[in-house]
């Protein structure tokens, strides 16, 4: 089997990684692209970090002034010793914004990215071009998948062997044999941090069924999203069905609902060049 990694994902890539004041907090991101371009800001899923958009760089920096970001508590970003709720996460990616000069951006979010993403679409409509939701976190996912996802996080952070830690990067998946060694160890670097023990306590508060429910996004605040929005759901998403998707997808005026196959809850990585292909084709021509 041909080795992968993310070095190879980036290798050849002009990037570059470093550090902002996002409203007091270190924020740390992976960047491609520069500021002649309109600007793209990803969001990863509880537990990630900017990695997860390491296959994807390099095809948008060739279009759009590109950032991946380490969310607040997450990867190698400040974790404050409190509880991490949607609105924190708002102000960290409006701060970040802010702190880089961007007046606009796209913002494309999955899972918990998604969820924030959408708040960001609803409190700042101004500051964002358009909207990619992918396998979208919120009020969408059920009790027992919330207390799956706590369990094998938690037990990856407490315990960041190798086998905790690729079993986490597994269930994101469909094709397991595409959770490469180096983004194991990539993740086991981030959980072996002191700090970890606490803030994956502080990240895992917005999974609840009661937090899910307070921070729902409401129907009529679906329907308000002026912002071009794709949908992008898989047919093996861990989290929600591609019915879920669909409704969600039909929540949102005009919004475009495409179903990528053969894919768990990271099609950015797990299929790059599909994803690739559909989200710089939307991003550029809506």
């Amino acid at each position: 089997m041909t080795h992968t990694s993310i070095w190879t994902d980036l290798q050849g890539a002009a990037f570059d990684q470093g550090y902002v004041d996002a409203g007091g907090i270190r924020t740390r991101f992976l960047h491609a692209g520069d500021s002649t371009k309109p600007a793209l800001i990803f969001i990863h899923g509880t537990g990630g970090h900017a990695e997860a958009y390491a296959r994807n760089l390099e095809a948008h920096g060739e279009f759009f002034d590109v950032y991946a970001i380490d969310l607040l508590g997450h990867g190698f970003t400040a974790k404050p010793d409190r509880d991490y709720t949607i609105p924190d996460y708002v102000a960290q990616i409006i701060a970040f914004m802010d702190a880089r000069g961007i007046r606009r951006a796209s913002i494309s979010g999955e899972s918990l990215g998604g969820w924030v993403a959408s708040h960001v679409a609803v409190s700042h409509p101004d500051r964002v071009d358009k909207l990619v939701l992918n396998t979208a976190g919120g009020d969408k996912v059920d009790a027992p998948t919330l207390a799956r996802i706590r369990e094998i996080t938690i037990a990856a952070v407490e315990n960041p062997s190798w086998e905790t830690v690729k079993g986490r990067l597994e269930w994101l998946m469909w094709d397991k044999t595409k959770v490469n060694d180096d983004l194991v160890r990539s993740r086991q670097a981030i959980y072996e941090q002191p700090a970890m023990k606490k803030a994956i306590r502080h990240i895992l508060a917005m999974h609840t069924p009661e937090a899910r429910a307070f921070y729902a996004i409401k129907p009529e605040q679906w329907a308000a999203i002026k912002a071009p929005t794709l949908v992008l759901w898989t047919d093996h998403d861990p989290t929600a069905t591609v019915e879920t998707g669909a409704q969600l997808a039909a929540a949102i005026p005009g919004s475009k609902f495409v179903v990528m196959e053969g894919c768990g809850h990271w099609p950015q990585f797990e299929d790059a060049p599909t994803f690739n292909r559909i989200h710089i084709d939307f991003l550029r021509n809506g």
